[in-house]
This record gives C-alpha cells, sequence and structure tokens, in this order.
C-alpha cells in the first residue's frame, strides 16, 4: 500500500491527541497517544522528545488561547489584570491539564515568550526585579486555582446531620450562583491592591 497522502503523525495531531486523552483522563501516555493516532509509539518518539516533549507542546497548546494582546494594553495594571482574565479562560477549558503542567519545568518557547512580556510590562512599571517573580506566581497560583474551582461542583460542601455545622449553612445558603467567579473577583482584587501598594512602595508612585 502506498503512504497516505496526510502524515499519521505530526507534532500538532499529537498535541491535540494528547490534550484529548488529558481532558479525558487527566494523564496521558505515549502508547495511549500512539494506539489513538493508530501508529505505533516507536514513530511518536520520532516527532517529540518522549513524555516530556509532549507535555511541552500541551502547554503550548493550553497557553495559545492566552491573548497576548492583553499584555500590550496601558496602564501596566489594566494589562496585568486583563492577561489574569485571558490566563484563566484559557485553563478552564482544560482544568485536567493543570496538575500535570504544573508539576514540570516552562520550556516551551512560546510560553516563555509570553513571561518574558510579562516580566518586561513589570519593570518597566517600575517594579523590583527580585518582586517581579514572586508576583506573578502568586498570579499564576490565584489564576490556576481558579480554573481549577471553574470544574469544581457549584455546591463543594456537603452537610450531614451527624456533624452540625448551622453557620456554615448560612453562610452557604446565602451565595447565588457563580461562586467560582465570585471567589475569582474576590483574590483579583486583594492581589491587584496587593500589587499597586507594592509598585507605589518602590518610590514610582
Amino acid at each position: 500500500m502506498g503512504r497516505p497522502r496526510t502524515p499519521l503523525l505530526d507534532r500538532e495531531r499529537i498535541a491535540r491527541t494528547a490534550l484529548e486523552i488529558v481532558d479525558e483522563r487527566g494523564d496521558f501516555s505515549v502508547p495511549q497517544v500512539a494506539k489513538r493516532l493508530g501508529a505505533q509509539t516507536g514513530s511518536v518518539y520520532h516527532h517529540v522528545d518522549g513524555r516530556d516533549g509532549i507535555v511541552e507542546l500541551l502547554r503550548e497548546r493550553v497557553a495559545a488561547a492566552i491573548d497576548p494582546a492583553t499584555l500590550d494594553l496601558r496602564p501596566w495594571d489594566t494589562a496585568l489584570e486583563a492577561w489574569a482574565r485571558s490566563y484563566r479562560a484559557a485553563f478552564a477549558a482544560h482544568p485536567r491539564a493543570i496538575p500535570l503542567l504544573m508539576t514540570s519545568p516552562v520550556r516551551a518557547p512560546r510560553v516563555l515568550e509570553q513571561y518574558e512580556r510579562a516580566v518586561t510590562l513589570l519593570l518597566d512599571a517600575g517594579f523590583a526585579p527580585a518582586d517581579v517573580m514572586p508576583l506573578l506566581t502568586a498570579l499564576e497560583n490565584l489564576v490556576l486555582g481558579s480554573a481549577l474551582d471553574l470544574a469544581a461542583p457549584e455546591t463543594m460542601w456537603e452537610l450531614t446531620a451527624s456533624a452540625p455545622t448551622p453557620r456554615l449553612a448560612q453562610a452557604l445558603s446565602a451565595v447565588n450562583e457563580g461562586r467560582a467567579d465570585r471567589a475569582f473577583e474576590v483574590g483579583l482584587t486583594g492581589f491587584m491592591k496587593y500589587a499597586r501598594e507594592l509598585r507605589a512602595g518602590t518610590g514610582q508612585g
């Protein structure tokens, strides 16, 4: 038989297939990716640097949904807040990928380029270099935690008669729909307040 006109394997197909598996199962293996693509496991290794290489393809694929134009907005705090919202939306679409991506170093060039832009935004705004990465890491923790929360049940507390919690019940009954969105707004508001105060403390106003 002749070779297929459309190759069974390329980096784009591998990334898309691996992400489908992660969305379904929360993890993937190279043999699983190969099987779904109808290829041999060894053939996958011709296109990627093993499992770690596929993880970085997944990172690029998920992060591609983050709008980089948000980092061009001004002033700096408008840009940072818009970037955080876009970042959250991108990862909320694939919450089961978050634990996988957060336990491996970031190597994907396009993702590193976006971090470079975020760091440049803060440095140009007058933040001290020592404050930049703790600030971005804190923002990332907020964003990714909220993205996971969006995938959680709307009601995360199941009250039982065996453990009476009347004040918790009162608080829960006062919560309307959109619990995760409201919690994110609380967190982001607090984060941005801290960031503005931190910048003001550098003498930049």
